[in-house]
């Protein structure tokens, strides 16, 4: 099993991401709003952080995180699909999308199943 995570900057495209899940049956994921760090620290007067800006991608103003536990099998689907509805992850001010592998999962069990 792996987390896939996707932090979404375009989130313009929240539903679009999120209708083209449920219709590759994935659902199940969490969102959490979110502001990047450079965004956070802007209104401080920082040499370090005004340095730091001229190597990283524009900071936006809002973003969501989604998570989802996926089965193996399925996070090559996941990626296909969000990667359709944002039109491009690799695009500017898109998003960033990564996988992590589990160990374990407890607590997660879908409707209908039995152990």
């Amino acid at each position: 099993m792996q987390v896939l995570f996707l932090v979404l900057h375009k989130v313009e495209s929240l539903q679009d991401v999120l209708i083209a899940l449920q219709k590759e049956n994935i659902s199940g994921g969490t969102i959490i709003e979110s502001t990047g760090v450079l965004n956070t620290l802007k209104a401080y007067d920082n040499f370090l952080l005004e340095s730091l800006r001229i190597f990283l991608e524009k900071p936006t103003d809002e973003s969501r995180v989604l998570f989802f536990i996926l089965e193996d099998k399925d996070v090559d689907k996941a990626k296909k699909c969000i990667d359709k509805a944002i039109g491009g992850i690799d695009n500017p001010d898109t998003g960033i999308m990564f996988g992590v592998d589990l160990t374990f999962v407890e607590g997660l069990k879908k409707k209908n199943q039995t152990m």
